[in-house]
């Protein structure tokens, strides 16, 4: 079955984006360093050489995506590597929902690098950045892939900022679908705070993390924010859990924003049950440039394709609105 996240994802928002008449730019930083910082260096070793071992396999498998089918679950070890390569993808997965291709490697590094870029580029004193780079990335941890995500962008991007000099910097992800990935690489630190609303985890994905009493362990207490909202929640609960979400961030005092700008809070996604419209999207991007802070937008999940663009190009118009005194 095809996937729901595509390249041509990435084309639509950029196709968009230049119809607005924005500058597009190819990424100019290189992010390994700080996928070093992010993600565990096997972890990494594994991504990058994956999909050549899949092919020193079997010639065949040049027609064939891996998929993991055996996973290190409680009572198992996860801490010694296999030898075996579909061993090793569960070792590395939390799904099977997130295959591995020809490019993988190349597209989930270069996304990265786009991060790094648009930090490079509110260093120079642009008030916004928006890394359009495809696949996602917050679910991915410091080990393991999931959601079709495989390098955590929006971490990148944190630990750039935390390298400028920001000594505290606030994520936030408006994705449907939980950023258990970025919850699980800050969750006991006290100088990034994550804060996430998204659609129940007792009944959308990712399941396992996501849960309103996750608030963040040792130097992290009271530096993690959940916000689950039941599917079908309407559009008035939604920005009501977003006042909640940013009136947590004003009280941390960052220096900086990142925004996992999940898309998929659209009405028509086609794996989310939110009711966002476009002008929805447009409200969002005001109510993120009230709070007056650099920020670096990264693309993250949105399947309803057609209107891709239009809703990516929506937040960014309310973004660049001009900042009153009132509510926006």
């Amino acid at each position: 079955m095809p996937c729901f996240e595509t390249p041509e994802r990435a084309a639509i928002v950029h196709d968009a984006l230049r119809r607005r008449g924005d500058e597009l730019r190819v990424p100019d930083r290189d992010s390994t360093s700080y996928l070093g910082r992010v993600h565990a260096p096997a972890y990494l070793a594994f991504l990058e050489t994956a999909w050549a071992r899949w092919l020193s396999l079997d010639t065949a498998n040049a027609e064939r995506q891996p998929f993991p089918s055996v996973w290190p679950v409680r009572t198992l070890r996860a801490d010694v590597e296999p030898d075996n390569f579909i061993a090793q993808l569960g070792l590395y997965s939390f799904d099977n929902g997130t295959p591995i291709s020809a490019g993988t490697w190349r597209a989930a590094k270069q996304a990265a690098d786009a991060a790094v870029s648009a930090v490079a580029r509110l260093g120079a004193g642009e008030a916004g950045v928006f890394s359009a780079g495809r696949p996602p990335g917050h679910h991915a941890g410091r080990d393991f892939m999931g959601g079709y995500c495989f390098l955590n962008h929006a971490a990148v991007a944190a630990e750039a900022l935390r390298d400028t000099g920001c000594r505290r910097v606030a994520i936030l992800d408006v994705d449907y679908h939980h950023g258990n990935g970025t919850q699980s690489l800050f969750y006991d630190r006290a100088d990034v705070l994550f804060v996430s609303i998204h659609g129940d985890p007792r009944s959308e994905y990712p399941f396992y993390l996501g849960h309103a009493d996750e608030i963040g362990v040792g130097a992290g207490a009271g530096f993690n924010l959940n916000l689950p909202l039941p599917a079908g929640s309407s559009v008035a609960d939604w920005f009501s859990a977003l006042d909640t979400a940013l009136a947590r961030i004003a009280a941390f005092r960052p220096e900086a924003l990142v925004v996992s700008l999940g898309l998929d809070t659209y009405a028509g996604d086609p794996i989310s049950r939110f009711a966002l419209q476009s002008e929805d999207f447009r409200r969002l991007g005001r109510c993120l440039r009230h709070q007056r802070l650099p920020t670096a937008f990264i693309l993250e999940g949105g399947y309803a394709v057609a209107a891709l663009g239009a809703n990516a190009a929506s937040v960014i118009d309310g973004f660049e609105e001009p900042v009153s005194g009132g509510r926006p």
